[in-house]
């Protein structure tokens, strides 16, 4: 099964390939650049989820393809990364050519809470390199990875939850985004109890 920088690799040129794909079929109006946004935020949450929950689905549900997944979680979280700043290459495309329909679309506070994940974003994938990971320490690197982990899911939870009422398209997404934290919090909860058998013991 592919695993390692290569599934960086092939995942990258995937969603790149599918992006430019949709926007050349539709001649590079602004149709092309409005489907080549959806399919890459659905493209992002997909690989942010399998990063997001790699660690909690191997203790829930411990099989050979969590456990695959887990030892894959920084490739997943780097082609997140990807996909993501692809994402927002094709909304400044966007905003270049209909500056209109861009601020018709979204809003300065959108805009702040986006940014913020960017750069968590940004600081996630730098440190999934050993020589970053390194400087940061292991504690810091912890808790980067922690609250950025849980700030990008808020930020795609806003972003598709206030779509989810007004297109089927966003349906799925929202169920996905929800399952994510549920997993999340299931592991953390089973942890938790864990803790407090040994203590008491």
């Amino acid at each position: 099964m592919m695993a390692g920088w290569r599934l960086v690799g092939v995942l990258s040129f995937l969603v790149a390939a599918m992006a430019a794909g949709l926007v050349i079929s539709h001649g590079g109006d602004v149709e092309g650049l409005r489907v080549a946004i959806r399919a890459t935020a659905r493209t992002s949450l997909v690989l942010f989820v399998l990063a997001f929950t790699a660690s909690a689905l191997v203790e829930l549900l411990p099989s050979e393809a969590t456990r695959w997944q887990r030892r894959n979680r920084r490739y997943f979280g780097v082609s997140f990364a990807v996909s993501h700043f692809i994402h927002l290459g094709v909304i400044l495309a966007l905003a270049s050519v209909d500056q209109a329909l861009f601020w018709k679309l979204t809003n300065i506070s959108t805009i702040v809470l986006a940014g913020s994940a960017y750069l968590f974003i940004a600081a996630m994938a730098a440190t999934s390199f050993d020589r970053p990971a390194a400087w940061l320490g292991p504690r810091k690197w912890r808790l980067l990875h922690l609250i950025g982990g849980w700030y990008i899911w808020i930020s795609f939870a806003i972003a598709v939850g206030k779509r989810v009422p007004l297109d089927r398209f966003y349906w799925p997404m929202g169920a996905l985004v929800l399952a994510a934290a549920i997993v999340r919090l299931l592991a953390m909860s089973r942890r938790g109890r864990r803790q407090a058998v040994i203590g008491a013991s």
